[in-house]
């Protein structure tokens, strides 16, 4: 067995999701350290920092990572594309697990775990002090890495559904996340993944991942969807978004105290 690198925290969201455990995450889309750091205590398993559709750049992902830093949930940072240069950067200010958007077949996902890799296992390139490895005082942090390193891969269209199999048999592919909206609107259905023919879809891929050895995710922004998704077979699902309980709380208590 590797020498785990010395004071290096165990991502046990990795492990969790290799165990097949529930995992009940959050998506933040905010962009601030303080709301963050906010959601990070509040006892979620996993906190989605979204660089794709959120205004996330490589600074705030930082700033937003030491203010988790602590917290109950292991943060992942979905990036705004399978691309090298952005995983690197990305995981040079310490994110550790990634959610990589618009996985179309194995040639992506193997792309995406190169990306998190130390050659020879992959291409990540190397930095000797950076923030990931606590500026040089992790121990054997370059050879091991990848140990505790997880990469999730995003299915979002029909096309990629019929890869389920063979991404999933990608060494280095810890889970594989649904995009029930962008899915939605593959099947020509914009702004309702409550049509009959997604809603199938999405319970045939959570059975086919979970198949295939691999664990299965989603989002949604409905708590009374939560515990029907958990049962069709997906074990890391995001409930609800920060931006989401901001604004729709808001807006409750507006409209109670509002005079009319």
């Amino acid at each position: 067995m590797p020498e785990w690198p010395a004071n290096m925290p165990r991502n046990t969201f990795k492990q969790a999701l290799q165990n097949g455990q529930r995992q009940v995450g959050l998506w933040s889309g905010l962009a601030s350290p303080i709301a963050a750091e906010i959601i990070a205590g509040a006892g979620f398993d996993w906190i989605v920092i979204d660089g794709e559709h959120g205004p996330n750049d490589i600074s705030s992902l930082l700033t937003q990572l030491q203010a988790m830093r602590g917290g109950t949930a292991e943060p992942v940072f979905r990036v705004p594309w399978n691309d090298m240069v952005i995983i690197k950067r990305a995981m040079d200010v310490g994110a550790r697990t990634l959610l990589v958007p618009f996985v179309q077949n194995v040639e992506e996902a193997l792309r995406a775990v190169a990306a998190t890799r130390y050659p020879p296992l992959g291409i990540r390139g190397v930095s000797v002090t950076p923030r990931a490895n606590d500026y040089g005082r992790v121990q054997n942090y370059h050879k091991n890495a990848h140990l505790d390193t997880c990469v999730l891969v995003q299915i979002e269209t029909r096309v990629a559904l019929k890869e389920i199999e063979s991404i999933a048999e990608v060494e280095g592919v810890d889970g594989i996340f649904i995009g029930p909206s962008d899915l939605a609107a593959d099947y020509g259905h914009l702004g309702n993944p409550k049509e009959l023919d997604v809603q199938a879809a999405l319970k045939d891929a959570a059975v086919r991942i979970r198949a295939s050895g691999k664990a299965a995710g989603i989002l949604t922004g409905n708590a009374d969807d939560v515990e029907p998704l958990f049962a069709m077979g997906y074990n890391f699902v995001a409930v609800g978004s920060d931006v989401g309980i901001l604004a729709r709380t808001a807006e409750q208590m507006a409209a109670r105290f509002k005079k009319s």
